[in-house]
């Protein structure tokens, strides 16, 4: 997964601590580094109250993670394995299946509207699947078909009169048409 770089973050912010260094005004030091004046508040407070330190980068950013990679690893082992042989009665792994076997693996609990978050770490996708039945019957189909659907199929026949859903309404911009429009100001000689 890619992420922010966090070193080139922690050296725009040292640079800004060069400027203030200077005599540059935030709102000066905002404009050169591309950031709001707030950011360069804040930056400007923390290097008053902390010294170059107080620009440092914290480390990572966000929530740990709940899941060490052993575990993930170990789960997506569970995962190769299929459902089958982890007594589920279909071969369909589902969100809640699955956070059911992370539960079940790792003692972590994950809601399953977040279970693919996790799978797309894995580098696993969405796959659905065919939903034709087991004993289907592909010669018996075939042969219908070919035989009954033919006589089944409603075809329209010549000497029926048309529907009415064929008929066109009337445009005014149609000269055929009897219906006023920008035409019928004119005078028809």
């Amino acid at each position: 997964m890619a992420g922010r770089d966090f070193k080139a973050l922690e050296r725009r912010r040292l640079r800004a601590m060069r400027l203030f260094e200077k005599g540059e005004t935030q709102a000066s030091v905002a404009r050169r580094l591309g950031v709001s004046r707030q950011t360069a508040l804040r930056w400007a407070q923390a290097w008053s109250r902390d010294g170059a330190e107080g620009l440092r980068a914290a480390g990572r950013a966000g929530r740990k993670a709940k899941l060490s990679s052993e575990q993930r690893d170990q789960i997506e082992q569970a995962l190769l394995e299929g459902p089958a042989a982890l007594a589920y009665v279909t071969e369909l792994w589902t969100l809640p299946r699955i956070a059911d076997l992370i539960e079940r693996i790792t003692g972590v609990r994950y809601h399953p509207g977040h279970v693919w978050r996790l799978l797309r770490q894995l580098g696993w996708s969405l796959q659905k699947p065919t939903t034709r039945a087991r004993e289907r019957n592909e010669p018996a189909i075939a042969r219908w078909r070919k035989l009954r659907w033919p006589t089944l199929k409603k075809t329209r026949d010549a000497d029926a009169p048309r529907s009415s859903s064929s008929t066109r309404a009337a445009s005014p911009s149609d000269p055929r048409s009897g219906a006023r429009g920008h035409r019928a100001a004119r005078r028809r000689s």
